[in-house]
C-alpha cells in the first residue's frame, strides 16, 4: 500500500525520504534600489528527512545547498553574490538547514523550526509549510510534496554589504523572502 502522507509513514523507515533535486526549487527575493524585488534561486539542494509522528522529537532533516549555484539571471550580480561581500562561496561553499521540530499538522499546514547556516553563522528560523500531496510515482516509489515560505534578515548571517543611494535608501534590502517547493522520494 502506498504512503499517502508523511504522517502515515511507518515509524521504522529503513531509508529516510530523499530530496528529489530535479523537483525541488529554492528561491529567494530581495528588495532592489527600494523600488522593486529581485528574485533568484539555488540549484542542486541535497538532503534527507525522517520523522515519526508518534514521536515528535524524532525529526531528522538535513539540507545542503551549494552557494555556487546561485542564479539571478545576471552573471555580474551572481559573481558579486558569490564574493566575500555576500556569501563568500570560496570559504563557505554550502548553506545548510537542520530541522529541529515541527509545530502543527504535517498533513496540512505546519511550522518547521530549524537552524539555517550561512557563512558559518547559524540562526534559528521558522518556515510556514503546506503539504501539497502524496502518492506513488510511475516506478513505485513513494512521493511527498511540500511548499514553504519564510523570511530572514541577511545581516543576521553576516551579509552586510550595501550601497547608499543618492535619493536615500539602500541598494539591497535587509529582509530576504524564501520560497521552497520540494518533492521528497522514498525508493520502493
Amino acid at each position: 500500500m502506498a504512503v499517502e502522507t508523511l504522517a502515515e509513514a511507518p515509524a521504522s523507515v529503513a531509508a529516510p525520504w530523499q530530496i528529489d533535486t530535479a523537483h525541488t526549487e529554492v528561491e529567494f527575493s530581495a528588495r532592489h534600489l527600494m523600488i522593486s524585488n529581485v528574485k533568484g534561486r539555488f540549484s542542486n539542494p541535497t538532503g534527507s528527512v525522517s520523522y515519526d509522528p508518534a514521536r515528535p522529537g524524532s525529526l531528522k532533516l538535513e539540507v545542503s545547498i551549494p552557494i555556487a549555484t546561485i542564479d539571478t539571471r545576471n552573471e555580474q550580480r551572481d559573481t558579486h553574490l558569490r564574493s566575500a561581500d555576500f556569501f563568500d562561496a570560496e570559504h563557505h561553499p554550502l548553506m545548510t538547514f537542520k530541522g529541529r521540530r515541527i509545530e502543527g499538522d504535517i498533513r496540512d499546514k505546519f511550522k518547521l523550526v530549524g537552524d539555517l547556516t550561512i557563512r558559518g553563522v547559524t540562526r534559528e528560523i521558522t518556515m510556514d509549510v503546506t503539504s501539497e500531496g502524496a502518492g506513488p510515482d510511475p516506478w513505485g516509489n513513494d512521493r511527498l510534496g511540500f511548499s514553504a515560505t519564510g523570511k530572514v534578515n541577511r545581516k543576521d548571517f553576516g551579509l552586510m554589504w550595501n550601497q547608499l543611494l543618492e535619493t536615500g535608501g539602500v541598494a539591497v534590502g535587509d529582509e530576504i523572502k524564501i520560497i521552497i517547493n520540494t518533492e521528497l522520494m522514498r525508493p520502493k
